[in-house]
């Protein structure tokens, strides 16, 4: 074997598509798998730790932990078989306790795994074709049941059992969701699935029998014993372009070729190809993970959504969102976030969230983070650093500084620190890079992209570029390697050759070429004589001018990386199986090398620090694993020189100034918050002790008042003192007097009491003696008089019973005769006993309540009273046990006392019970007697009141006639006098209006008649003068002057308009005349309706009082009944004056009430008289008024029905 010994110490990378690939070990240590190891990663002291995978491993498909953390199982496919290594992680270091690897079923690999509650038992899910569910009791490798699950070729994600049952178990997938129980050596299904089928892509269990399940539409369901209980739809917040996203996806992963057989079926790839371009927008649950207050699950690219129980429902509701964060240093910031969360878990105290994504990134959260956030999504951090999420395409180191820098497929270049185990710088760019180079002194790095190179500047916080240059058709060259002297070039492409190239002279010096050899990897050692160079034929080859001195074999793998120490003694090779072969310089002759577990991928690059110390190798993978490396003795290989590495960086001037200068602006805002902050200082100083001197002034005044106020109370306190101990003394005295007479007095008492009782016990004995010889002879008299009574009083009963018989038909015929009056009287009576029962059904109504109350009060007066009557009971049973032996003596003989009084009540008690039958009997016979009188009475006093009855209503319906007829005859004289007035109006307004028209006339006339007179005059004046012209014209225009002239036109114009206007106003005058008179007829005719409706509402009154007089004839009706009452009393009270009474003197009393009745109809048609008379008055004044006159022929009727009336009545 060889001596070269390689030490794995960190791991930069994760591999996401492991099943279960992220979960807790305690709550600072994590595992995960990263290359072909499982990592144990110390979250606070950032320590490493690893189980590597088996030999000859292909990589792991799957990981699960036991519930009590003590057993990891991992699944492998070793050589092209399925293997399960269950370690045990409590041992240090941890070891292997089972292998599982011999199976009597057709397997493939295991996908999915699950240990039981108590981690007795294993649940392993194979691939498709089989997808058998498989049943382990592990420790003894034993296959307890085994079952297929599906037999449509369909992608089993996930399986688990029930946290409180062995023998309970749950399985999701596309299309699936299974409930199973292990009973009697099988397992068999316990659910029917309802509904569409939909693909479950994660599950969890929330109890003992709820199940949260998650599908590749966003949609969660909560199985309850297997039945749908709750759904609920996961909402996309934001829009994404995933279909973008995802092209990035597969485009970076094309390049990554790992084996078929390393990633677990069903992958996250697979589960993107087989799910439709429709549902790629929906959000897809990969993840699910339960804790006490609800559950956790993916919520599409970037989201998280936390889920809690709610109060009053078995259901679930969204509480919080927790995001991915935006990398700055991405070349698309927009779409950094966007990656799927994949596994998800919770530490054991709940405290921490992790979460591993489809980008091969861990982040992390604290809880208490998200109860913070109220309202706005909380944000994930790096739970270490940026991770690779492709192929590693490049490695170097440096000199100067434990830096390693690489490139990725993932258009990334990040810059690591072995020694800090962290990353420095890291980003991202438009294009794919493939070669980088570092400078020994760790400032700039030289980096190949497909058609360009980049000289770089690693700054303090960035990575700049300076320089580029533009490089074509390099695609076959695979590795370059220096010599130690820089002189030398040496080169391998896919051609096979092998070129050695002079820098001095730019020739090609040695050349080795092989066409049936792909060279991977070429490096010169440390003398520069010897080639070594690794290719597709799987050999070493040894080369030296310019050709192959020595070929190694590879044992049937691939290397495709080499490297050889500084020191010329080691030797290490990278493996297309992701495995690392250390060996010995010079080669040796047969197969002597240490390999090791390492990626889980081909290594693409391997380099050895500068001091031998670390070895760092890449893959396809994407993880970056440093190796301590050490000789044969097992120490590490000395450094040559001891020398510190460097601490310079890189800093920009335009950086160096606008920190400079944001340095300068915070010292100037210091010193200016320091000079305000002392002069607020100061000021509240000043403040301060201006008052602190007030109060203490204040609280030294109150001290000294306190203190005088303290001695003057010092001094009452001694006072009182003084006086309660004299009382005190006084009253001790006092009580120990009245305690000595009273003891004196109480025992005089006692001694008293005693005798007393001495006496009373001898007094009570004779008494008993006596009174049972009372007893004994009482009994004897009793039962002999008893005999003779009932002997006496039966023969007395039976003549009774005779007499009695005769005097019930007797008053069975009398009842007869009565029933018809009663019908009558009922009839009347039943309208008064509704309105009595409507009123007593209301009181009782009233009274039912009110007892209600009391009822409920006297519940609780009986509770108080029987807490009370407790209390009396306990307080005097101890009286009672005291003067027990005295009540018992004094109840002895108020009981002889009672039944000796007893007796003498019934022997009296039956006397006057024989007393009162023979009352009874003499009273029936005189009620006979009575009755019969009363029969003769009532006859002669009904047929009187109905001769009486008969003439009053024949006088009622004369008098209604009457005031109907009145009645209407008052209707008559209101309509004619409205019609009359109107008339009246009318005619005087054309009355007034013909005068004023005369008048005028008669004006015009006389005027006419003037001017006629005087033109007569003038022209016979005129006349005179015919003979003479001039004088005859002079006239005649004189004339014309004087009569024909413009202004008397004028004036016979303005005297016309004067008529004129004095005609309008007059006709105003008499239209606002004619106004006020119709409105005093329209009054007058409100009053007369007035007066109308007045003898309307007291002909109701009269109406009303004949009602009044029906009901007293009705009332006199019943007076005669209970005056037949009021005799028969009166003759029970005094029978000896009923007998002396005649039937003659008994129809006195009604004419009495019929003279009342005879003076209310006189005194109601005296009202009426007078009403009449008054009425008559005002038509009267009426005639008087101006203008209204009425016709001749209307005539009053007179009052002779009035006389008429009253003669009646007389």
């Amino acid at each position: 074997m060889s001596t070269v010994v390689a030490q794995s110490l960190h791991v930069f990378g994760l591999r996401s598509h492991v099943s279960n690939n992220v979960f807790f070990f305690d709550e600072q240590i994590i595992m995960f798998p990263s290359g072909n190891h499982c990592v144990k990663y110390n979250v606070d002291q950032k320590w490493q730790k690893f189980i590597p995978g088996s030999d000859k491993s292909q990589g792991m498909l799957a990981l699960a932990i036991s519930p009590n953390r003590r057993y990891l199982a991992v699944s492998e496919t070793v050589q092209d078989k399925p293997v399960i290594t269950i370690y045990e992680l409590s041992a240090i270091p941890c070891r292997k306790r089972k292998i599982l690897n011999n199976f009597d079923f057709p397997v493939q690999k295991f996908i999915c795994m699950a240990f039981s509650p108590d981690s007795k038992y294993l649940l392993t899910q194979t691939s498709p074709p089989e997808s058998n569910l498989v049943y382990w009791l592990w420790e003894k490798q034993k296959v307890m049941a085994i079952v297929r699950i599906d037999t449509q070729n369909n992608a089993v994600f996930q399986v688990s059992f029930n946290p409180q049952d062995n023998t309970q178990i749950c399985i999701t997938g596309n299309g699936m969701f299974k409930l199973l129980r292990f009973a009697e050596g099988t397992l068999k299904q316990t659910n029917f699935q309802r509904g569409e089928p939909q693909n479950y892509l994660a599950h969890t269990w929330v109890s003992d029998d709820k199940i949260i399940a998650g599908t590749d539409t966003g949609r969660l369901f909560l199985f309850e014993s297997g039945d749908q209980r709750w759904e609920t739809s996961i909402v996309v917040k934001e829009p994404t372009s995933e279909t973008k996203n995802l092209g990035v996806i597969q485009e970076s992963e094309s390049l990554i070729e790992f084996p078929a057989v390393t990633s677990p079926v069903p992958s996250y790839e697979q589960v993107m190809m087989t799910s439709s371009h429709s549902q790629l927008s929906l959000p897809q649950v990969f993840a699910i993970a339960a804790y006490s207050k609800g559950f956790a699950c993916s919520a599409g690219p970037g989201r998280v959504l936390l889920f809690e129980k709610m109060e009053d429902k078995e259901f679930y509701r969204e509480s919080r969102e927790i995001r991915i964060p935006v990398d700055p240093q991405s070349n698309d910031p927009s779409q950094s976030d966007k990656q799927d969360v994949l596994c998800m878990c919770f530490s054991p105290s709940e405290e921490t969230l992790i979460a591993s994504t489809s980008k091969n990134q861990l982040y992390s959260i604290t809880m208490s983070l998200t109860e913070i956030s109220k309202g706005e999504p909380a944000h994930f951090e790096y739970l270490m650093y940026p991770l690779h999420s492709a192929s590693i395409t490049g490695l170097d180191t440096c000199i100067r500084k434990p830096l390693i820098a690489t490139c990725s497929v993932d258009r990334s270049v990040r810059i690591w620190n072995y020694e800090s185990n962290s990353l420095e710088l890291f980003k991202e760019y438009q294009e794919e890079a493939y070669t980088i180079s570092l400078h020994p002194s760790g400032h700039y790095i030289v980096v190949g992209f497909a058609d360009k190179l980049r000289i770089m500047n690693l700054l303090i916080d960035d990575i700049r570029s300076f320089k580029e240059y533009s490089v074509r058709g390099c695609k076959e060259i695979r590795s370059v390697a220096w010599n130690t002297d820089d002189s030398k070039l040496i080169s391998c492409g896919t051609d096979g050759a092998v070129y050695e190239w002079s820098l001095s002279t730019g020739k090609r010096e040695t050349e080795c070429v092989l066409k049936s050899c792909s060279y991977n990897c070429v490096t010169i050692s440390p003398d520069g004589k010897i080639i070594f160079a690794v290719g597709s034929d799987q050999t070493l080859k040894e080369i030296a001018d310019s050709s192959v001195i020595r070929e190694m074999s590879a044992f049937d793998v691939t290397y495709t990386a080499v490297v050889i120490s500084h020191s010329g003694r080691m030797m290490f090779v990278g493996t297309s199986v992701g495995t690392i072969r250390a060996m010995k310089y010079p080669l040796p002759l047969q197969k002597e090398f240490n390999e090791y577990q390492a990626h889980a991928g081909p290594v693409t690059k391997m380099s050895l620090t500068f001091d031998d110390q670390f070895l760092l190798s890449v893959a396809e993978d994407g993880c970056l694993f440093t190796w301590k490396v050490f000789d044969k003795d097992g120490r590490g290989i000395k450094r040559e020189r001891e020398v510190g590495f460097a601490e310079e960086v890189l800093v920009t001037k335009t950086d160096m100034e606008e920190k400079a200068q944001v340095m300068l602006e915070l010292k100037t805002r210091v010193e200016e918050l320091k000079m305000e902050n002392e002069y607020q200082l100061r000021l509240k100083d000043m403040n301060y002790s201006e008052k602190i001197k007030e109060l203490t002034d204040k609280f030294l005044q109150e001290m000294e008042s306190l203190k005088t106020k303290n001695q003057v109370l010092k001094t009452e306190k001694e006072k009182q003192d003084v006086l309660h101990r004299e009382r005190m003394d006084d009253l001790l005295d006092k009580q120990s007097r009245e305690l000595q007479d009273l003891e004196c007095c109480n025992n005089q008492k006692l001694l008293l009491e005693y005798e007393k009782y001495q006496e009373l016990q001898l007094k009570s004995q004779r008494m008993q003696e006596e009174y049972e010889k009372q007893l004994r002879d009482n009994d004897e008299t009793k039962s002999q008089a008893l005999e003779e009574l009932t002997e006496f009083y039966e023969a007395k009963l039976q003549e009774k019973t005779t007499l009695l018989e005769e005097a019930q038909e007797d008053v069975r015929q009398q009842l007869r005769e009565f029933e018809e009056t009663k019908k009558q009287i009922e009839e009347d009576e039943d309208r008064e006993i509704q309105d009595i029962k409507t009123k007593y059904e209301k009181k009782l109504r009233d009274e039912k309540e009110s007892n209600l109350r009391l009822k409920g009060e006297t519940g609780i007066m009986r509770k108080k009273f029987s807490s009370l009557q407790k209390e009396i009971e306990e307080r005097t049973n101890d009286i009672e046990l005291l003067k027990g032996e005295q009540v018992k003596l004094q109840g002895v003989i108020k009981s002889l006392e009672k039944d000796i009084m007893g007796l003498k009540r019934e022997i009296q008690e039956r006397d006057e019970t024989i007393q009162d039958k023979e009352k009874r009997i003499y009273d029936l016979k005189k009620k006979n007697q009575e009755l019969e009188k009363f029969k003769f009475v009532l006859d002669y006093k009904i047929k009187e009141l109905k001769k009486q009855i008969e003439p009053r209503e024949n006088e009622i319906k004369v008098m209604k006639e009457q005031i109907q007829e009145m009645e209407a005859e008052l209707e008559r004289f209101h309509k004619q006098n409205t019609q009359l007035e109107l008339n009246i109006t009318e005619l005087w307004q054309k009355l007034r209006a013909t005068d004023q028209e005369m008048r005028r006339e008669r004006q015009k006339e006389w005027d006419l008649e003037a001017l006629v007179k005087r033109f007569k005059t003038d022209l016979h004046n005129c006349v005179a003068y015919i003979q003479e012209p001039r004088q005859l014209k002079e006239k005649v225009r004189a004339l014309f002057e004087k009569y024909v002239q413009r202004a008397d036109m004028v004036e016979i114009a303005g005297l016309n308009s004067d008529l004129q206007q004095e005609y309008a106003r007059q006709r105003e005058h008499l239209e606002r005349n004619l106004a006020t008179l119709k409105k005093k007829v329209v009054k007058e005719s409100e009053l007369h309706r007035t007066d109308y409706v007045r003898i309307m509402q007291e002909n109701v009154s009269l109406i009303k009082e004949i009602n009044e007089l029906r009901r007293e004839l009705k009332f006199t009706r019943s007076q005669v009944y209970d005056l037949e009452a009021a005799l028969k009393l009166t003759k029970k009270i005094r029978p000896e004056v009923s007998e002396t009474v005649s039937s003659e003197d008994l129809p006195s009393v009604p004419p009495t009430m019929r003279l009342n009745v005879q003076e209310e109809t006189g005194r109601i048609i005296e009202m009426q008289r007078l009403e009449i008379q008054r009425l008559r008055d005002q038509i009267q004044e009426q005639e008087q008024v101006p203008g209204f006159h009425p016709l001749a022929w209307m005539q009053l009727p007179s009052l002779s029905g009035e006389a008429d009336l009253k003669a009646q009545t007389k």
